[in-house]
């Protein structure tokens, strides 16, 4: 199957899929809703995708370490809020590959429940199309402050920061750049490690 979308269940609450329905989910794959809309996740990513993955985990451990703030990688549900609905009514269900959290309050055992401050995407051929453009605007939409979205067969990294409620572009970078996230500038990401 070339779509990334899959043959949907019925819905708990009409044709929009939600959180509530998430749960209830029997599929032998792993699957978002964006926009009560089923994407699935598979398959899994391919070796590069992972090792740029454990590179980027790997500084971001070191840098997070005994800081207010937390990171986590896929899987790990983040249930985006949707606005006068609570979480299990949220359409907006998605695994990003890296999220930084820095209110300890939307962190809790089954995700995160609340909009991250930092989401970094790493582009599969099966998921570009999801990650440039549904996952950019509903993450516009929903308030996160800095997207990151790495392309590992240019071996490049855009970066996006939120500004007055829209993403401004702030540059691509490629080895051998070095690159700050706009919100944590002290930290610094060497792209020929990250791409090693």
């Amino acid at each position: 199957m070339n779509d990334s979308k899959i043959k949907e269940p019925e819905a708990l609450y009409g044709t929009n899929y939600t959180y509530a329905d998430y749960l209830n989910f029997d599929f032998d794959e792993m699957v978002e809703i964006i926009r009560g809309k089923i994407f699935r996740m598979s398959p899994a990513p391919g070796s590069l995708h992972q090792k740029i993955s454990r590179n980027l985990c790997g500084v971001l451990f070191e840098y997070f370490k005994n800081k207010p703030c937390q990171f986590f990688d896929a899987p790990f549900d983040v249930i985006l809020p949707k606005k006068g609905k609570d979480f299990m009514q949220s359409d907006r269900v998605v695994q990003p590959d890296i999220v930084v959290i820095c209110d300890p309050n939307i962190i809790q055992d089954k995700g995160c429940f609340g909009v991250p401050d930092w989401i970094i995407e790493i582009l599969s051929p099966h998921t570009a199309k999801k990650d440039l453009q549904d996952k950019f605007d509903l993450y516009e939409e929903t308030g996160v402050k800095e997207y990151w979205i790495i392309e590992p067969s240019n071996k490049t990294v855009e970066v996006f920061f939120l500004h007055n409620e829209k993403y401004q572009r702030i540059r691509a970078y490629t080895v051998p750049d070095q690159v700050c996230p706009q919100l944590f500038p002290d930290l610094t990401f060497d792209l020929t490690e990250i791409f090693e």
